[in-house]
This record gives C-alpha cells, structure tokens and sequence, in this order.
C-alpha cells in the first residue's frame, strides 16, 4: 500500500506544482515581466520541423515535386515484369516497398547503400530565391568562406539577403517533407506518443521575463512523456525530469542570450540535441547553432525557429533509414544522397575540401514547462517519506 501511495505522489507532485504556479499567478495577476529577478523560465519542444517556405503554386520546384522510389523502380521494369511483381497494380506501394528499394544491381537496398546505381532523373531541388533562415557565414553573394563552401544564397521572406539553407534547397521539391508530408508530421507524433528524445529548454538569469539583455539559455533531454488533456493535447507548465548520468546531464549545451519584447535571441554556437523521429535516433551537433523563440503574452506557449550547420552524414543517416515512411515521403535515396552532397556548404574536410555540414533552418513550437533537475527530484522524493 505505502509503495502504491508514493507513486500516487509521483504522479501528482509535478501536476501540483504546475496547479501551484498557475493559481498564483491568476491570483496574484503577476505578469511575466513584472516576475522577481533570476527566475527561470523552462520550455519543451512540442514540434520540429524543417523551415520550408512554400509559395500558392510551387514556383520554388519550377519542374514540379519529384517522383517516388517506389515510381523509379516499376518504370524501370518491363510491362510483363511490372504486371507480375505489382499484380497489375493491386499491390500497395507499401507493401511492394520490400521490392523496389532492393534495386541496386546486386540486389541491395539503395537508401541503406545509396552509392551503388546512380538515379536518372537526379533530384530535383529548389530554384527559388526565398527561405526562411539566417546568414551563417556572414557573407551575403554565397563566396566561399574558411567555414563554408561555395553556394547561392537565399533572401528572406521579407527581402533580407545571404540567407544559408541549403537543406531547404534540398528537401523543398520532396512532397514528404512539405507542409503536409508526412515524414516530420510522424516524426513529431512518434516523440508526442513515446517521449522520446524530448527537447527542454531553460532560460536562466532571467530578471525581466520580457526585456533582458543577459540571459543563458541551456538545452536538456526529458525522461518524460507529454502530460495530455482529455482531447489529446499537451499540458503547458507541466514538469520535465532532465536525462542525466553519475557526473551530470547527458546534453546541456548553452548559449548566451537576450530577451526583447518577449523574443529570445541566442548567441551563436554548437549545440547537440536528441533527436527520435521515424524509428531513428540522433544525437546531432549543430555548430554555430543560433535560436529565437517568441514566448506568448501569457508565457504558456513559445514558437521561432533554430538555424545552424547540420551534421551531413547524420543526416542521411536519418534519411536513409525512414524506410517504409518513404513510401509517401516521395523520393528516391540515391538521388537524394547525391544531391545532398553537391548542396553541403558547412564546414569543408581540410584534406577533401568538400563540405561535411548542411545550412538549415528549423521551426519549432514549444509549451511552457517545470525544468526539473535530479537535486531537485531528490528534494520531491525526501518530501514523500
């Protein structure tokens, strides 16, 4: 019984707490900005998306979207073969994923070994002007820098120019990873149903929660599920237990950072971050990494975007084991593998001169959360006994 009662208290110390902070503020009608000095303030990412802007008619992929793995392999296939492995058509391309990713000449899987057949038509990428993103290079005309390879440049929606996302360049025509495709919409259910590589963010230092020129922002793996509602949706201010090992947390990166108008902007620098979407896990660095995140008027909720330099081989490592998820994800791994190559623009190997990083942008959404550390948990569990 007295074991049943402590997990009851578990379970309910982190909706209390949550319950507590929310009751005092209603009661006591603290707004964010007017909070006491060196408060924190805590998120967890509830979607990851990449940055791909989109126009009304797809003027960015001027060829259109690119065809399916699944479409290159029975094109490939005589009309009698194509008839007998298809049965004329009544096989799922789901079901027929076994067959047409084993097309290398050999019979291999061309996302696990992209480099053994070269793909005709190659990929087609963006050819637009537009993203979303920031100049990681600092240059605005796409030269070549120390720690960047030669490539053109975006403008930003509103017209600011040497914006680098050449991730956008390269998934911007693939219809899986557009606004309603379904591999990044998986990935972020995957982490919502399982609590899997959940990204925190705390905000530390924090004297003025809508005006500070001097906060530290830190980035945490949770331990935790998303807390529901009865319609399925996530609880904001709930606690988040953060990923740690005997000599400290697993992740914890940090960046310098400010808040103004409610906007957090970071400084510049490498940050690892867990990463589960579609059956993989990650744990990529992003260098040079840089976040704004605009929190709500209320403080439950925050949305901006993270820009850096992605680890390329970490990349299509993820890629190129979504397996059956590409079958709606449209496109083909040995095209996309060379593709990703030619637009990599981070970083370049001293020995190859060719570059090991990809300029990308990610949106992101997050709700206001409890941040817990284990001195912390330790306090919370004393409190039981």
């Amino acid at each position: 019984m007295k074991t049943q009662q402590n997990q009851m208290k578990r379970e309910f110390l982190p909706v209390l707490a949550a319950t507590v902070a929310i009751l005092t503020s209603a009661v006591t009608g603290v707004a964010a900005a007017d909070a006491p000095p060196n408060r924190t303030l805590g998120f967890v990412v509830r979607d990851w998306m990449p940055a791909v802007y989109e126009s009304k008619f797809i003027d960015e992929c001027p060829a259109g979207l690119n065809i399916s793995n699944d479409e290159i392999w029975w094109r490939s296939l005589s009309k009698a073969e194509r008839s007998e492995k298809t049965q004329d058509g009544l096989i799922t391309t789901l079901d027929r994923w076994f067959l047409s990713k084993n097309r290398g000449p050999n019979g291999e899987d061309v996302c696990i070994n992209p480099e053994v057949i070269k793909d005709d038509p190659p990929l087609l990428t963006v050819e637009g002007a537009t993203s979303f993103g920031v100049n990681l290079d600092g240059n605005v005309d796409g030269s070549a820098t120390p720690k960047s390879c030669r490539h053109d440049n975006f403008s930003s929606p509103a017209g600011v120019p040497g914006i680098d996302n050449q991730l956008y360049r390269l998934i911007g025509c693939v219809y899986g990873f557009r606004d309603q495709g379904v591999i990044e919409i998986n990935a972020n259910e995957m982490r919502r149903t399982s609590g899997l590589a959940m990204i925190l963010i705390e905000v530390t230092d924090v004297d003025d929660a809508r005006n500070d020129d001097d906060v530290t922002v830190t980035f945490y793996r949770s331990i935790d599920q998303f807390p529901l509602d009865s319609s399925g949706q996530v609880i904001p201010y709930s606690s988040y237990r953060i990923d740690h090992k005997d000599d400290g947390p697993r992740y914890g990166d940090s960046l310098k950072a400010s808040i103004v108008d409610g906007v957090i902007q970071t400084s510049s620098g490498d940050v690892r971050l867990p990463y589960y979407g579609n059956y993989n896990y990650l744990h990529p660095v992003i260098r040079d990494m840089q976040m704004t995140l605009e929190i709500t008027d209320d403080g439950a909720d925050a949305k901006g975007m993270v820009a850096g330099y992605y680890d390329l081989e970490q990349y299509l490592y993820h890629t190129g084991g979504l397996g059956p998820v590409i079958t709606t994800g449209n496109f083909s791994c040995p095209a996309f593998f060379e593709a990703a190559k030619r637009m990599a623009d981070g970083y370049p190997d001293p020995e190859t001169g060719e570059c090991t990083h990809i300029s990308s942008a990610f949106e992101v959404k997050a709700h206001a959360a409890f941040v817990v550390h284990p001195e912390q948990t330790s306090k919370m569990e004393t409190a039981e006994r």
